[in-house]
């Protein structure tokens, strides 16, 4: 059988993918176990929250821990950047507020706030919008998308990557280098 002419990029790491999207919505689950239940016991409720927060939080940093302790790092040229402290705030208006404003009365209401958790984590997913962590933003980093100079290479010109670090900004022609936590989101090593 012979192979197609063109080749689809894959994202991979998608098991740290989402498990990186979970750690950005984890601060809901700590306002969740705050704010309780009445359909479900405390003892389960509070189980679930203690889970989702620690579980992706955990992940997350043994992430970063694997990278550095595997030299898992890449050259980055700057040729471009654009500064995302905007879209921190658009994550915490668009997806922690509403859902923990939500008070379900019966089963369907929770069911229907599960099901809405579950849309955004596909987005968030889908999006690639993992790198989007309240707690990196705690710390001070900032987060930037990092655009490949133009070097009449197709391929290098067009390519882009989400870079954390605690740069307040970022010069074209600059080279760094960055800890890679998915194939396009990368931790400065410096950092």
């Amino acid at each position: 059988m012979p192979k197609p002419a063109f080749r689809i990029h894959s994202e991979g790491l998608k098991i740290a993918r989402l498990l990186m999207v979970l750690s950005s919505i984890s601060p809901l689950f700590i306002l969740w176990a705050i704010r309780g239940n009445s359909l479900i016991p405390d003892i389960y409720f509070l189980g679930f929250c203690a889970l989702g927060f620690l579980l992706p939080n955990a992940f997350l940093w043994l992430r970063i821990c694997k990278a550095k302790k595997q030299q898992d790092s890449r050259n980055i040229k700057i040729g471009g950047a654009d500064d995302h402290r905007n879209h921190l705030l658009v994550y915490l208006f668009s997806m922690l507020l509403p859902l923990y404003s939500q008070d379900p009365g019966n089963m369907r209401e929770l069911l229907a706030m599960l099901a809405a958790l579950v849309l955004i984590v596909f987005l968030f997913w889908h999006l690639n919008l993992h790198y989007m962590n309240l707690f990196f933003a705690m710390r001070g980093y900032r987060v930037f998308t990092v655009y490949s100079p133009v070097d009449g290479n197709s391929i290098t010109g067009n390519t882009h990557y989400v870079l954390i670090t605690r740069r307040p900004g970022l010069t074209a022609g600059e080279n760094l280098v960055a800890y890679r936590l998915s194939n396009t989101v990368y931790l400065e090593a410096d950092t």
